[in-house]
Order: C-alpha cells, then sequence, then structure tokens
C-alpha cells in the first residue's frame, strides 16, 4: 500500500519525544481521567463552587481528545 505521507511536513524532536511518552500509556487512562474530571465537577458544583466546578468540567473534551490522538499514535505511527 502507498503510503500518502508528505515527507516535506515531519513532525520536529520533541514531538516524537512526547509521542513516544504517551504512547506508552493505556489509553483507559485518558477516559478514565474524563469521567473523573466530569465526577469532581459535580462534586464541586453540589458544594456550591460554580465557577471551580466549571473549570474542572471543561477538561473532560480536551482529554478525551487526547486520548484519540494517542489512539491514532499507537496504531498509525508516527513521522
Amino acid at each position: 500500500m502507498e503510503s500518502n505521507k508528505n515527507k516535506s511536513h515531519q513532525e520536529g524532536d520533541i514531538a516524537k519525544a512526547i509521542e513516544e511518552q504517551t504512547a506508552k500509556l493505556p489509553s483507559d487512562v485518558f477516559l478514565w481521567t474524563s469521567v473523573a474530571s466530569m465526577g469532581v465537577s459535580l462534586a464541586f458544583k453540589i458544594a456550591g463552587h460554580k465557577h471551580t466546578a466549571l473549570f474542572i468540567g471543561q477538561w473532560a473534551a480536551p482529554l478525551l481528545l487526547l486520548g484519540i490522538y494517542n489512539k491514532i499514535v499507537k496504531t498509525q505511527g508516527h513521522d
């Protein structure tokens, strides 16, 4: 199968180092930390700390996106 990679656009050394380290993490880590952030957010909301609850609750989406990125790097590799 022919590779569609553009050789003029390669990852930098820092990105490669980060990908190598994060690829060692199980994908479940990102899922469970996302669920945990929602739970902690709910606890802060119940405790009456509205702004803190909103701040922590917003972590869920980026954590899930990092999990997707991690999965792609594991399955497709990097440059």
